[in-house]
Parts: structure tokens; C-alpha cells; sequence
């Protein structure tokens, strides 16, 4: 048996790493508006020498002063003073150009606080499901029972656990569970309470009179060859002719396989657009949403501090750190703004179309096109677009929907494939429902409008929109 040695040994292996303030600086870009100014917030709470600028200030006039015998390197220089307010007065600038005026008028806060106080939360499931049993008839017992039923609901509105273990923790029988179990599947919307996705549907058909007809023999034992489309051999199962296989598929497809995704659960998300499109003596503007940023600047406190010799070194060495700290997030927060306009504004550029005419005329555009233009890197445009919104004289868009690829017409004009699907849309709408147009035919359609596109792609365009094939859109 050989000996076990243990040995060292060098090797030279690169390996990039990047810097905290790196990944600071990409955080900043990649995040939206509000989680930006969370993390604003953050820092100054960690870092002391950054304050919050309340109101506008005038810019700072930063005296060095006289550091005595100091040694040099241990204080900061004139230079590093000088640089610190050009950044503080920079960023002062900034915000006052960037940021729309502030109206401050009587009418203009009445009409900001009925919005905040109009916002409503919208009901959950379980709240409109109470309401209803508060309107029954039911017994104080009955009623504990359905509340405990309603809770047990998840937010597609299916019965989360089985009445068997209902009755093991509540001592109830599976009779009495069953019972109101019926109780709270009368409530609407239709189909609530369901144990699995059958029963969710059985009961929509029964609220319909629905429940002896094919749509429910479909329902009961064919559920998996509808999901296969398999009609034919239901139809011959069902001893039904194909066309009745066909409408029942219809039917049922038109039927609520989550009853309870029409709720509100929790709390709203909203959407603060970072950037807002505006039309101006016949021009496009591009401001940023810096409203809702915090304005922070440099403590002139600690400025002081650092710059006086009494003060002791440790403690300076401390704020210099902190300073450049605060300095450097700054700059982060200026290059993610200059770089989301400058973005925002090349958009503006190359969809002027959309904004003019709509959805038709919106032009394919890729990020590494824009890259280049902007002279960053691809990667820079991912983060700048990730998450943002635009607010914009035809709605609010997510950056990401104007970065679409496209198709060349034999005129040689470029279409997005959103122009696309709304030509899809557009001819399905148009077509006789006694004669669907196959994938096949759309292609061919579109073909004489000079638009070149496969069938396998009109196929996965057709999907996307929720478009049935052609034999179940034939009326």
C-alpha cells in the first residue's frame, strides 16, 4: 500500500472579479425606479457622511482650508474638495433639467390626494366568497363550516386538501363536509371550489343546464383526448358525429379552468413608468422619472471633519472612505439615468412610426442594434431595458416590447412580428366561420400582401395569440 503524501503546488489561473462598486453600479442599472430608490435609502442609512436633500439648495462652495504640518496624503486634497462639488452641484443640475416642475398649486394637490385616496385594493376570492355566505340563510354551524372551507381555497379557487383530512382534524363527518362543500360551489364565480379541474367544469355546465349533454360526457371521461385533440375517436366513443365533438370543444374551451384568477389576493403591484414620452410642437420628449429618487449630496459635516487637522487620522481615513463611497454612487445613479435616456431616446428614434400610426407600424429592433448605436455593450441594453417601463401618448409599454425581431416585405419595408400577429389576427377576424382559413391558407395571405412567413411560424404566432386551429373555429 502506497503512502499517502500530501504536496503543494502553484498554478496561475486568470480569473475576473468584480469589485463591489462594480456590481453597486450594475444593480443600479438593471433595478426599476422604486427599487432604486429603496436602495438609495439603504445607503444613506449605512453610509453617514450622504444626506437627503429636502429642498434645493444652492451649490456648495467647498474651502479646503489650511491642513497645517498634516501630511498630504492623510487629508484631502483641493483637487479631490473640487471634484466632490462639481459632483454635488452636477447632480443638483441634473434633476432640476431632467425632472418636470412641480406644480404646487391648490388644484393640482387636490386632484393628487382624490387620486391616492380613490386607489382601492381589489377583493380577494375569499372576501367575495364570504360576502356571498353572509347573505345565506345557512345555520352559525353551516356557516363555520363553509368559512373553514373557504379558507382552505387556494387562489385558483380549488379545495387545497381532501374532505378526508378535513374530517381527521376537524372531527367532523365526510357527510357533513360534503354537504357544505355543495353550499359554497353555488357561490359564483362558477366552478369554485372544485377539487380538480372535471368538477371544476361539471359545475360550470350545470349552471348552464348543461350537465346530460356531450359537453359533460367529454368532461367525465374524454378530458385527456380533448387535451390531445383527438376528437375522432371521441366521437366515436361518444357514438356522436364529429361536427357535435367539435362544438362541444368549443364550449368547453370557453368554460374558467381557474375560477379564482379573476380575484385579487394580494396586495396590487403598480408600475412607476421610468421614463415618460411626451409630444411637443410635433416632436417626441424624453424625460426621466426623477421625482421619486431621493437628492442626496455629500455632508458638508463630514467634509469638515475630514479636512480638519484636529480631527484624528483613523476617523479620517474612515470619512475619506465613506465620501468616495457616497461620490462613486452618485456617479452609478447619473450614468444609469444618462444611459436609460439615451436608450429611451433611440427608441423614440427608431419607433417614431409606433407612436404615430400604432402596433402596425412598430419596427423590428434588437438590442445589439442599439448597442452599437449607443456605443455599449449589449449586456448594458439588457439591464437598462430590464424592468423599466415607458409612459408613452399611446399607453404605458414595457421597454422590452419595443425589441422585436421582423420580417422584410418583398418592398423592401420592415415589419415587427407584433405587426405580424395583429395581420394574423386581423385575417382570422375577417374569415368566413363556416370556412376557417388554415395556417397554410393565413401564410398565402400574407404572401399577397408582400409579408413572407412560414407555416410553422403562423402556427406558433396563432398559439401565442390563443387562437384555435381551423377545425375548432369552424361555427
Amino acid at each position: 500500500m502506497y503512502d499517502q503524501l500530501l504536496s503543494q503546488s502553484q498554478q496561475q489561473r486568470l480569473q475576473q472579479i468584480m469589485a463591489p462598486q462594480m456590481r453597486q453600479s450594475l444593480e443600479f442599472l438593471q433595478v426599476p425606479t422604486l427599487e432604486l430608490r429603496a436602495l438609495i435609502r439603504k445607503e444613506i442609512e449605512q453610509n453617514p457622511t450622504l444626506e437627503e436633500q429636502t429642498e434645493d439648495h444652492t451649490p456648495l462652495e467647498v474651502e479646503p482650508g489650511d491642513t497645517g504640518a498634516a501630511d498630504a496624503a492623510e487629508v484631502a486634497s483641493e483637487e479631490e474638495y473640487r471634484k466632490l462639488a462639481e459632483l454635488d452641484a452636477s447632480w443638483r443640475e441634473y434633476f432640476h433639467q431632467s425632472s418636470p416642475p412641480r406644480s404646487h398649486s391648490p388644484e393640482e394637490e387636490e386632484r393628487r390626494q382624490h387620486f391616492l385616496e380613490s386607489m382601492t385594493r381589489e377583493t380577494s376570492l375569499q372576501e367575495s366568497l364570504l360576502q356571498q355566505l353572509d347573505l345565506g340563510d345557512l345555520t352559525e354551524g353551516d356557516r363555520a363550516v363553509a368559512v373553514m372551507l373557504v379558507g382552505s381555497l387556494n387562489d385558483d379557487g380549488y379545495l387545497n386538501v381532501t374532505l378526508g383530512e378535513l374530517a381527521e382534524t376537524t372531527g367532523l363527518s365526510i357527510d357533513a363536509l360534503e354537504r357544505e362543500l355543495r353550499s359554497v360551489q353555488e357561490l359564483d364565480p362558477p366552478g369554485v371550489a372544485a377539487r380538480d379541474l372535471p368538477e371544476c367544469l361539471r359545475i360550470q355546465l350545470a349552471r348552464t343546464g348543461r350537465s346530460e349533454g356531450v359537453e359533460a360526457r367529454i368532461v367525465e371521461h374524454h378530458l385527456a383526448d380533448l387535451a390531445a385533440m383527438k376528437h375522432v375517436e371521441i366521437a366515436r366513443a361518444l357514438h356522436v358525429p364529429v361536427a357535435e365533438v367539435h362544438q362541444a370543444a368549443r364550449a368547453i374551451a370557453a368554460l374558467e379552468p381557474r375560477p379564482g384568477r379573476a380575484f385579487g389576493g394580494d396586495a396590487p403591484t403598480y408600475v412607476v413608468p421610468d421614463i415618460t414620452v411626451t409630444k411637443v410642437a410635433g416632436e417626441y420628449v424624453v424625460t426621466l422619472n426623477n421625482e421619486r429618487l431621493p437628492r442626496v449630496r455629500i455632508s458638508r459635516h463630514y467634509r469638515q471633519l475630514m479636512e480638519d487637522p484636529s480631527t484624528p487620522k483613523e476617523t479620517r481615513e474612515y470619512i475619506r472612505h465613506k465620501v468616495r463611497a457616497g461620490a462613486f454612487m452618485m456617479r452609478s445613479i447619473h450614468l444609469r439615468q444618462e444611459t436609460i435616456a439615451n436608450l429611451a431616446r433611440e427608441i423614440v428614434r427608431v419607433q417614431r412610426e409606433f407612436f404615430e400610426h400604432g402596433v402596425s407600424h412598430l419596427r423590428p429592433l434588437i438590442m445589439a442594434d442599439v448597442a452599437r448605436t449607443l456605443g455599449v455593450h449589449e449586456t448594458t441594453v439588457s439591464r437598462a431595458v430590464s424592468g423599466k417601463y415607458m409612459q408613452t401618448p399611446r399607453g404605458l409599454f414595457e421597454l422590452k416590447f419595443f425589441f422585436t425581431p421582423g420580417y422584410v416585405t418583398s418592398d423592401g419595408q420592415s415589419l415587427s412580428n407584433k405587426a405580424i400577429k395583429d395581420s394574423i389576427e386581423a385575417i382570422v377576424a375577417e374569415e368566413d366561420s363556416g370556412a376557417p382559413l388554415s395556417d397554410d391558407a393565413i401564410a398565402r395571405r400574407l404572401g399577397e400582401r408582400g409579408i413572407k412567413v412560414a407555416r410553422r411560424t403562423i402556427a406558433k404566432y396563432r398559439d401565442e395569440l390563443k387562437i384555435p386551429p381551423s377545425h375548432l373555429r369552424k361555427g
